[in-house]
């Protein structure tokens, strides 16, 4: 398999899958707490390329491969024609494949019909992840995620409502414990108003950590910028749960970024995950430590 450095990205979940390389980057890669892309140049590979990769994949993996996840952090601003090819190719390749997944951002989403998506989710297309992190413009912006909020509901509804299963992820202590970055309660409740609007299957909610060489980093290292206490976080974690009222939602937790890890189903582990949420605060459930990203 041929792929453009060492260090590979992709969902938690997907670590039983064979990693695709169809892009290279992020389309957007100016989100300043994100440092996975920051040293790549963002193009698309030739589908020709892509297609010998499967067969190379064919012959290393067996005919057997059940999941494949489709690399880097923007597969769906391919062409739709050329994303067609790659899933055909796949399902003739690998018999017994359940899934094709993939990294989608909002402005890409939204640059295919409605038509397109629902194509894509016919030929294979079983889930897409989408980098919500806020359900608030200002925390957007502050992040500079190159989308307003109104822009990132459509895309996920349009994911959502083609077919394709929908894995959400957001970020708890993204304004900063002394409001840098927008106020923490309107984040967070926006970002509950989002989700229950966009009604996705999935919602993954992580923690910010700063990374190394990110402006939000390097923000930290100045003092423009001071992380929340785990404390606070658990306030907005437990905020966000009390506000969602998806059903049914996978919900998780469980981040190595999350002081408290939790996995359940809303509305049924709502009181539950709220219990500990609430234990936790009171000292009784011994917390994590903080994730360290190199700063």
């Amino acid at each position: 398999m041929r792929y453009d450095s060492d260090l590979l990205y992709r969902p938690p979940g997907e670590w039983k899958s064979y990693l695709l390389q169809c892009t290279i980057g992020c389309s957007n890669n100016k989100c300043t707490f994100c440092g996975m892309y920051k040293e790549k140049k963002f193009r698309i590979r030739p589908v020709a390329e892509i297609l010998e990769d499967i067969d190379m994949a064919r012959v290393y993996y067996g005919p057997d491969l059940e999941r494949v996840f489709l690399m880097d952090g923007d597969a769906i601003i391919m062409k739709t024609e050329e994303l067609l090819q790659i899933l055909d190719k796949l399902y003739k390749t690998f018999h017994r494949l359940e899934k094709v997944t993939l990294y989608a951002g909002p402005k890409s989403t939204l640059s295919k019909t409605p038509e397109e998506l629902r194509t894509l989710r016919e030929a294979g297309l079983s889930r897409a992840y989408l980098g919500v992190e806020s359900g608030s413009d200002q925390v957007l912006q502050f992040i500079h995620k190159g989308c307003t909020a109104d822009e990132m509901l459509l895309a996920g509804r349009r994911l959502v409502e083609a077919g394709i299963d929908l894995w959400v992820t957001i970020i708890l202590g993204m304004t900063g414990a002394n409001g840098e970055g927008g106020d923490w309660e309107e984040h967070i409740l926006s970002t509950a108003k989002m989700m229950n609007a966009m009604k996705p299957r999935h919602l993954s909610a992580m923690t910010f950590a700063p990374a190394k060489g990110t402006p939000l980093g390097e923000d930290v290292l100045a003092g423009r910028f001071e992380v929340c206490s785990a404390d606070h976080v658990l306030e907005e974690c437990r905020m966000l749960i009390e506000h969602l009222d998806v059903d049914p939602l996978h919900f998780t937790s469980n981040h190595a970024s999350n002081y408290l890890p939790l996995k359940g189903g809303l509305p049924e582990d709502r009181e539950k995950f709220l219990d500990m949420i609430d234990q936790a605060l009171a000292g009784k459930i011994r917390l994590r430590k903080t994730l360290n990203r190199g700063i």
